[in-house]
This record gives C-alpha cells, structure tokens and sequence, in this order.
C-alpha cells in the first residue's frame, strides 16, 4: 500500500499538536515516527490509519495504483496502539474468533496454532482479564502482524514487553512479507526502530 501525507496538522481545541506534515511511504517501505511523548506520533499514526481526520491537509491511500476511499481502508490496516483495547471478558480463542470475522491470519492453522506462535498455549482457554499487560500486549502485536494486511502500524509495540518478548517481537518483524508496508511510532527505542529504514522525527512539526 502507498499513503500520501500533504500538510497534515492536528489540532485539540485550541492547541496545535503539530502541523505541516508532508510524507509519502511507499509500498514495502518501512518507516519510524520518533518522538518524545506529547509530540502527536500516535496521533499521527491514527490519521495514518484513517481512524482520525486531520485538522488541515490531506491523506491520498492506494492499493495496486487503484485510489481508496477512508471508509474501506480498515480492511487492509492492521494496528497495534494502546489504544486499541482487546475484549477482556473473552477467552483468548474467543477474541480471536471475534478478530477472524473482520480479517485473515494467514499464516496461522488454528486458534491452537496462533497461540502457540505467540506463546501463549497454554492460555487459550482463560479470560484475558487474567492477563498481564505484557501478555495483552502479545496478543495485540500477533493479531496485526500475523493479519494479511498491506499496512502494518505498531505504535511503542515494546511497551509492557520484558527481554524474551522482545526478541520474540523482534523475530516476528523478520517474518513480515516484503510487500507490506510498515510504520512504528516510538519513543527513541532503537529496540522497536532498527527494523526500519526511513526515520520521520515529529520535534521538526511542533509548533
């Protein structure tokens, strides 16, 4: 998927949070959005998303050089934000069964087997209210890599990740299919950012 940025700016009330952003990612490319927090990366990756509208600007999404519309683009974007809440009161085979109406895991057999590439199997069958952070955080990170979308967006996929689990993140990045095109917001973590190779610092935007 290509996505085409023109003079983005968000604004809360009467607050910018930045403004002018101009950015094209090309198809397979792979792009970190760095700054601290407040400068409006996960913001940005919303708009990136078509979740948010932006305050001033445009976003210009296509697919195989065909224009898409906002209102289809979730089909073909998978996200990682804290944001986003998983169903706490479901098992995890049950959020997972709820997640495979809307998209694919391709590369996953069974729910039995999507648990066990993100080493939760023998968590299958409990609420996911009993979860750690760390484990919720698993779960979001395997539901939008392991999803045969074109546009991955992983925002600070390192936060509530101890050691082993970020190696586990880390070698599931190397698994993503050249073709798809990846942005990571994050906060300087070199951890989350040395799979990338194109860097959008969000200081040069605050106003």
């Amino acid at each position: 998927m290509q996505i085409e940025l023109q003079h983005i700016a968000k604004r809360y009330r009467k607050d910018w949070i930045f403004r002018g952003v101009s950015l094209e990612l090309e198809k397979a490319s792979r792009t970190a959005i760095i700054g601290n927090n407040g400068s409006g990366k996960s913001t940005l990756v919303q708009i990136i998303s078509g979740f948010l509208s932006p305050s001033e600007g445009h976003v210009l999404w296509s697919l195989n050089n065909l224009n898409m519309t906002r209102e289809g683009l979730y089909r073909h974007v998978a996200l990682c934000s804290p944001a986003l809440q998983l169903w706490d009161e479901l098992t995890l085979d049950e959020n997972l069964s709820l997640f495979l109406r809307f998209k694919k895991l391709p590369s996953c057999k069974s729910t039995e087997d999507f648990a066990y590439q993100i080493n939760l199997e023998n968590h299958r069958h409990q609420t996911l209210k009993t979860f750690s952070s760390g484990m919720k955080q698993r779960v979001k990170l395997g539901l939008a890599i392991l999803s045969d979308a074109e546009l991955l967006l992983l925002d600070e996929p390192c936060s509530h990740l101890d050691s082993s689990a970020v190696s586990w993140f880390q070698s599931m990045l190397q698994r993503i299919s050249d073709q798809r095109t990846v942005v990571i917001a994050s906060n300087r973590d070199e951890r989350e950012t040395s799979f990338c190779t194109h860097t959008l610092d969000m200081s040069k935007f605050n106003t």
